[in-house]
């Protein structure tokens, strides 16, 4: 059976298909969402007839070529007279891998491996262009800004909105888990408050009494009552932030919260009744600290009734062009406009902070902006060193490029005097070294996270990659970072 994620061969076209999807051009309009490889080959290019057309003057008219060989997807460029880059670096051919951003002319897609169909629904900016199939039968009801991956998480997320069932939201710091908390919460039409708590912010000495409550006299200082956050989500829903940080002690207390709908504020003679809903959140693995005994097995037991699971911005950068707008729209300016290079810097960069550090980038930048239009001079210093490598001749093939030419497949880079559209207005800096023979073992990667302590980019740089091939390897072979952290 066709799994998602998987290659899909052209030959089965009843399984999920692989195919481009449109992260961002200028005239994105003229462009579909997503184009399948339903066939034995995709050519891109300034021709009309080229399955996928750019229609731009830097766009050789037959400017590369996309076919299925050898049991994968490979990409070539056609001799195009300004090249083809495959994650900022040129290339001649090179296998595609899951999620690789495939840049021709003015034009930036990414190569998904399965499930290219469900990504054509859904423009850049959040339209839906066929609401007959379901895709748009469930809006946001909090303003959560997102295409089909964001779309399938919230019908999800109102199918069990009316229940009673304890939801888990997993995903990495800054991916918009309290967002959707509240979004639960006002779809459950629950009638009490949104109540939320951040567990690693509050001293595990002090969470018992900030959940419960306490009566006066309970200890020093407490000269009159308090009602616990719990009791303040009575009729509503509690939202409990890096639950994997609540101490053991802490956990117990919160069990008996799910089994007997009581608390017992400190200093209490007897239970009191409250009817909450329980959501939580946490980046960590549950597992792997049940497993080392820092989390309750019953109290995930209790808490997992559903899970879900949200993506980092760096799989979904088929929305960052939405969110710009969307943020640009709450921060006052909704009419300022974003140059082709200063969106380039975005959907290269992998946000390793996700949502919320767009959102600080796009502050910072309409801070300093003069006028209507953000541009390369208004990205972050963070982005401007990833672009430092960006399209830059001579950075030396890929570990994928130097294996394929080993096999006597073609991987020089286009000659020196060919230059990258739209590159001018982006840093040009020397080259950096070359990145090693090869992908690594999944024990190199291992004691690579181990000696720096999780951090990807250390790890990007041992090998001279961007964090964007760091977390394919992590994905291939199924390692959690966080479990290094």
């Amino acid at each position: 059976m066709q799994q998602y994620g998987a290659q899909a061969s052209p030959d089965n076209p009843k399984g999920t298909r692989a195919g481009l999807v449109l992260l961002y051009a200028p005239d994105w309009p003229r462009f579909a969402p997503a184009y399948l490889l339903s066939e034995r080959e995709l050519t891109i290019g300034r021709d009309p007839a080229c399955g996928i057309c750019v229609p731009e003057g830097a766009v050789s008219r037959q400017h590369a070529r996309i076919h299925f060989e050898g049991g994968a997807w490979v990409i070539r460029d056609l001799g195009s007279r300004n090249g083809t880059l495959v994650d900022g670096q040129f290339v001649t051919e090179l296998v595609l891998e899951d999620l690789h951003e495939i840049r021709v002319g003015d034009a930036i897609f990414k190569f998904v491996a399965g499930g290219a169909e469900s990504f054509g629904k859904v423009r850049i900016d959040g339209t839906n262009l066929d609401d007959a199939t379901g895709v748009g039968a469930v809006r946001s009801v909090t303003g959560i800004v997102g295409g089909h991956q964001i779309r399938t998480l919230l019908r999800a997320l109102h199918r069990v909105a009316k229940s009673e069932i304890s939801v888990v939201v997993l995903g990495e710091s800054g991916t918009g888990k309290e967002l959707f908390a509240r979004e639960l919460h006002t779809a459950s039409g629950r009638r009490g408050s949104f109540q939320a708590v951040n567990c690693a912010a509050i001293p595990g000495s002090l969470l018992e009494s900030e959940l419960f409550g306490y009566k006066r006299g309970a200890f020093s200082g407490a000269d009159r009552d308090k009602v616990g956050i719990v009791k303040a989500a009575d009729g509503g829903t509690l939202f409990l932030d890096e639950i994997g940080d609540m101490p053991l002690d802490a956990q117990a207390k919160l069990l008996r919260v799910l089994q007997s709908k009581e608390i017992i504020p400190v200093g209490a003679t007897g239970p009191e009744r409250v009817d909450v809903r329980v959501v939580c959140a946490t980046h960590r693995n549950l597992a792997i600290l049940q497993k080392e005994g820092r989390f309750r097995g019953d109290l995930f037991a209790r808490l997992n009734e559903y899970s879900l699971a949200l993506p980092p911005l760096r799989e979904r950068k088929e929305d960052i062009y939405s969110l710009v707008a969307g943020l640009l729209l709450r921060h006052g300016r909704p009419s300022m406009k974003v140059s082709f290079p200063f969106m380039t810097g975005l959907l290269h960069y992998d946000w390793p902070f996700n949502v919320r550090e767009l959102e600080a980038a796009l502050k910072r930048a309409v801070a300093l902006v003069e006028g209507d239009l953000l541009d390369a001079e208004h990205l972050p210093d963070t982005i401007k060193i990833a672009m430092e490598s960006y399209a830059v001749r001579g950075h030396g093939a890929s570990s994928e490029g130097r294996a394929a030419a080993s096999s006597g497949r073609a991987t020089t880079p286009p000659p020196p005097d060919v230059t990258a559209p739209a590159a001018h207005a982006l840093p040009r800096p020397a080259p950096v070294p070359q990145a090693p023979s090869g992908p690594p073992t999944e024990q190199q990667l291992r004691a690579l996270l181990a000696l720096h302590k999780g951090n990807v980019a250390a790890v990007g740089r041992e090998f001279g990659k961007e964090r964007m091939q760091v977390h394919r390897w992590l994905k291939r072979y199924g390692i959690d970072v966080s479990q290094y952290r």
